[in-house]
C-alpha cells in the first residue's frame, strides 16, 4: 500500500509560520528604511559633550557652553552666577528653585537649558531695581515672611507669577497658587499675608 513520504522535521512548514516569518520580515525592512530616513532628514543631534546654548535671562542674553542634560538650575547657578534660586529637593516637589518662564512657573531643577532657549526667564535675582525691591520682595520683608530664607526665592518667584496673572487673588487662590512650594519652617501664614498685602500693586 503506498504513502505519502514525510517531509523532515525542518521542513515542518505551515500557513501560520510561513505568515508570521513574512510579517517579521516586512516589519523588519519597514523599520529600517524609517531609520534610514529619518537619519537623513532628522534634526540634528546635540551632544553628548558640551554644546551651545543661547539664555534669555531676565533680559539678558547669555551664551553658555552646556551638556544637553544640564538643568536650568545648574546652569545658571554654575555657569551664569545667578544663585538667587535654591536648589532643595532636586526632583521638582519643594519650589525653592522656582522661575518665571514665558510668565509660567517651573521647577528649574527639573528644567533641561537647551529646551528653555528662546524663551523670557526670569529669576529672583533681576527682580529688584538697583537697591528697590520688587513689592513682593518688600511684602515678604514687611511680613516678616521667611525664616531660614531657603525657600524664600521660590515663594518670591511663584508669587510673582500668581499677582502678574491675578493682581486681586482670594486666600484660596493664594493658597492653591503657591502649594507647589514648600516652607520647612512653617512660615506659611505670613508668607500668605505678604502675598495678600501687595494685591493690586504694582508688578514692575
Amino acid at each position: 500500500m503506498a504513502t505519502k513520504d514525510k517531509p523532515p522535521a525542518d521542513m515542518n512548514f505551515n500557513r501560520r509560520n510561513f505568515l508570521k516569518s513574512a510579517g517579521v520580515a516586512g516589519l523588519a525592512e519597514t523599520v529600517i528604511r524609517g531609520e534610514s530616513a529619518e537619519a537623513q532628514s532628522g534634526p540634528a543631534v546635540a551632544g553628548p559633550g558640551e554644546t551651545p546654548v543661547r539664555l534669555n535671562v531676565n533680559g539678558k542674553n547669555i551664551d553658555l557652553m552646556i551638556e544637553p542634560r544640564v538643568t536650568l538650575l545648574d546652569a545658571l547657578r554654575t555657569r551664569a552666577n545667578l544663585t538667587g534660586n535654591k536648589r532643595g529637593c532636586d526632583r521638582g516637589a519643594c519650589g525653592a528653585c522656582t522661575m518665571l518662564v514665558d510668565g509660567h512657573t517651573v521647577y528649574s531643577c527639573s528644567t533641561l537649558a537647551i529646551e528653555v532657549q528662546g524663551k523670557q526667564i526670569r529669576t529672583v535675582d533681576g527682580l529688584a531695581n538697583g537697591s528697590e525691591l520688587h513689592p513682593v520682595q518688600q511684602a515678604f520683608c514687611e511680613k516678616d515672611a521667611l525664616m531660614c530664607g531657603f525657600c524664600t526665592p521660590g515663594f518670591i518667584m511663584a508669587s510673582v507669577g500668581l499677582l502678574e496673572k491675578n493682581p486681586n487673588p482670594t486666600p484660596e487662590q493664594i493658597r492653591k497658587g503657591l502649594d507647589g512650594n514648600i516652607c520647612r519652617c512653617g512660615t506659611f501664614t505670613r508668607i500668605f499675608e505678604a502675598v495678600s498685602s501687595v494685591k493690586g500693586g504694582s508688578r514692575a
